[in-house]
């Protein structure tokens, strides 16, 4: 897997959001996609990166990033890297590219000093609440993001140091 970090205005990181965002609409049926506001800004070393894995032919297979947040009034804490935008394309699922990709931004985080890796996935993602249940991640009781309130939201942390 040939990872790149990029611009999460790159071409290819559109590209790869435009289908994550179709898959939740699928999954979730609304209509609208993840709102959580982002921008390019939040993605920027040293306080976020963005990734994307790459093929042997040069096609982008996965994605994922992560941004800095501390204590807010959306139940983040001082310290938090939050996982954004985890996706793996459906033809290149099931070899392990999520679990790569996920340590690869776990590392990246405990390297900028980031010392909680959190996340919100929702109820409809299976596969997602596996990975990081099986990655070390415990549910947390506290919900955190955009979607806290909704009765959906799984909210996930696993300690950096």
């Amino acid at each position: 897997m040939d990872v790149r970090s990029v611009r999460f205005d790159h071409p290819d990181a559109v590209k790869l959001n435009d289908e994550v965002q179709l898959e939740y609409v699928q999954r979730y049926g609304d209509g609208e996609g993840d709102e959580t506001p982002l921008d390019a800004s939040m993605f920027q070393p040293p306080s976020g990166t963005y990734l994307i894995a790459y093929d042997d032919e040069g096609h982008p297979v996965a994605t994922g990033g992560w941004r800095s947040q501390d204590r807010n009034d959306e139940g983040y804490e001082d310290g938090d890297a939050e996982l954004k935008r985890m996706y793996v394309i459906v033809e290149a699922r099931g070899r392990g590219l999520a679990r790569q990709m996920l340590a690869a931004l776990e590392a990246d985080a405990r390297a900028a000093g980031r010392t909680r890796m959190v996340l919100e996935t929702g109820d409809q993602q299976p596969e997602a609440i596996a990975l990081y249940a099986s990655s070390g991640y415990r549910i947390s009781e506290k919900k955190f993001g955009h979607y806290r309130a909704y009765e959906s939201s799984r909210c996930f942390v696993k300690p950096l140091d």
